[in-house]
């Protein structure tokens, strides 16, 4: 599979030194508005082409499919102009700036059967898989709430602070404690309550989050980008409970029984940098005609940015446009 990244970021960097230790993927393409920043790009990562125009890389046949790594607020426009122009994409988190455009982004998708996904790493670490297992073999017995965080002290990064970037700590931050709780109880969410700290700018800088699923299960969420975080997830059962150690990279697990004793421990699985996975299931979804991720369907993305939309609205943060 050859990869074209549109956007050459920091976070492209990542994707190209991942996909350069991959066998059946290749780094083909990088597109900048700024040729010689492309042209340094694929020097620097062994990429084969560079152009310096989204729209010619897009035009290119040899493309299989494109990856999204601009800021928040420029998803929707490239991901409709990658699938305008045939070719399936990957983008990154936060999907879209709200739910609407997801649901147009999706639908266009649909329409032309290409391939649509999210690139949340978290829903396709194996660690996830392991979390799972867990709670089927119901070591914990029944889960009835869980906590998570994820903070780090980015307010100085230009574009967490800018509304017409989608900036705040909820898109960039917020969205893997709540795709965390998604993952545990399921989409079926009863009530939203939070409430947040605004910039002078107008985004949230920190948040707090409590989300009621259906069965009577809860979850009690915080991000922030004011502050370092133990990045920790915790889910509470009947009979014991479970220590996710960093909701963004899990780092291990631990489960525990009603009398606080440590039972089982899990290490996260050698990875190249955690990317190849969500690379991976695209390749694998190409190769077998399938147009959503079985780690992240269509229905999942939609309702994530649909929770985003309802706490911005809670918080009277809205970005240009909306």
């Amino acid at each position: 599979m050859r990869m074209g990244i549109l956007g050459a970021g920091n976070i492209a960097r990542k994707m190209a030194a991942t996909i350069g230790e991959m066998e059946q993927v290749e780094a083909y393409a990088v597109a900048s508005r700024d040729l010689q920043k492309a042209r340094a790009f694929a020097q620097k990562w062994n990429v084969r082409k560079a152009y310096g125009s989204y729209e010619e890389m897009l035009g290119d046949p040899d493309v299989d499919l494109v990856y999204v790594c601009t800021p928040h607020s420029l998803h929707y426009e490239h991901m409709m102009l990658a699938l305008e122009h045939n070719k399936p994409v990957l983008s990154e988190k936060a999907f879209t700036m709200n739910a609407k455009q997801a649901r147009e982004v999706i639908a266009l998708g649909n329409k032309k059967k290409l391939l649509v996904a999210e690139a949340i790493w978290t829903r396709y670490l194996p660690m996830r898989l392991v979390l799972d297992q867990i709670l089927e073999r119901r070591v914990i017995g029944e889960p009835h709430s869980l906590t998570a965080n994820l903070c780090y002290p980015v307010k100085g990064v230009k574009r967490m602070m800018d509304p017409a970037l989608a900036g705040g700590a909820l898109l960039d931050l917020g969205v893997y404690p709540i795709n965390f709780a998604m993952m545990v109880f399921g989409n079926e969410i009863e009530s939203i309550d939070s409430s947040c700290i605004k910039t002078d700018s107008g985004v949230d800088e920190s948040n707090s989050i409590t989300l009621s699923f259906k069965g009577g299960k809860m979850a009690l969420l915080h991000s922030s980008m004011l502050s370092t975080s133990d990045r920790r997830g915790a889910i509470f059962g009947s009979r014991g409970y479970i220590e996710f150690l960093n909701i963004n990279n899990c780092e291990g697990i631990n489960v525990y029984d009603r009398d606080y004793n440590l039972v089982e421990t899990y290490k996260p699985f050698k990875n190249i940098t955690g990317f190849e996975h969500q690379v991976e299931a695209c390749r694998k979804a190409l190769e077998e005609g399938e147009i959503e991720l079985k780690q992240m369907p269509h229905s999942e993305i939609i309702k994530v940015m649909e929770v985003m939309d309802t706490l911005r609205s809670q918080w009277g943060v809205h970005f240009p446009g909306e």
